[in-house]
This record gives structure tokens, sequence and C-alpha cells, in this order.
């Protein structure tokens, strides 16, 4: 089967928001896309899809912003990886991952690196982390304020 890889723009943001919405089901579709449109593309926030041969949405995708700091300079992260559940075990996570860290080198990125959730529903995806070479270099802590 024959697959694209391209960026979402604003206009196709509705394109992306099935596989979002698999990863994030407290959102509809509709909240989804006005919060990636409204407050988080303004933020560097940034959208590719990859869509197999005759699917008319993006069937996987990752969304991703350039960050500076300290500890890495300049860097790629990785803010989500979702694939619509009928699509899933078909590589499209390692295609895009293949994109992100190509990407990354264009753009003279010294790292890719992400955040994935603890849960027996994220072994897939800690597996796919793993077996790609990404490490574990930190713990991410969190205090709820609300």
């Amino acid at each position: 089967m024959s697959f694209t890889i391209n960026p979402i723009s604003v206009a196709d943001t509705n394109q992306a928001a099935a596989a979002l919405c698999e990863l994030w089901p407290r959102y509809s579709p509709a909240e989804i896309i006005s919060t990636i449109d409204e407050l988080l593309r303004p933020n560097g926030y940034n959208l590719v899809g990859l869509w197999e041969e005759g699917s008319t949405s993006a069937v996987s995708v990752l969304s991703y912003r350039i960050q500076f700091s300290l500890w890495l300079g300049k860097s790629f992260y990785i803010v989500d990886i979702a694939t619509l559940p009928q699509w899933r075990g078909k590589g499209h996570a390692s295609k895009l991952l293949d994109w992100a860290e190509a990407e990354a080198v264009r753009l003279g990125c010294s790292a890719v690196h992400l955040d994935s959730g603890v849960g027996t529903d994220r072994s897939a995806a800690h597996r796919l982390y793993m077996q790609r070479h990404y490490q574990i270099s930190c713990h991410h802590f969190l205090k709820r304020l609300a």
C-alpha cells in the first residue's frame, strides 16, 4: 500500500481530528480543531499527517514544535502521535518518526524527544520508541493547580 506524508495546514486541521480524538477522547473533533488552530499553532505547534492511498483524512498524525533549551539547544519535540485504530500495527507511527527524525536533521536540531504517558495502554508505543533507540532521559513531574 502506498502512502504520503504531508504537512497539515490551518485550512486542513480537520484532517487530523479523528486520529487525535483517539488519543484525546475527552475532546470533540470541533474542540480539537479550535484548540489547535486558536491556541497551539500560534505557539509553534505543527502537524503532519500520513495518508494511505484512497484515504480521505490522515490515518496517522504527528504534531511537533521546535524548542530551544540549555539542555538540548535546538530540538524537535513531538507533542502527539496518533493513529486511527483500524490502521494501527501497519508501521505508520514508525514512518512518521522517520519523517520527524529527517526533518529534525534538516532543521539543524540536536535531538528528537517526546513525553509518553504511562500505563498498560501505552505499551505498544513504548516498545516502538525503545526499538527506535529512544532513551528514557528524565522523569516528567506534574502538579495540577486546579
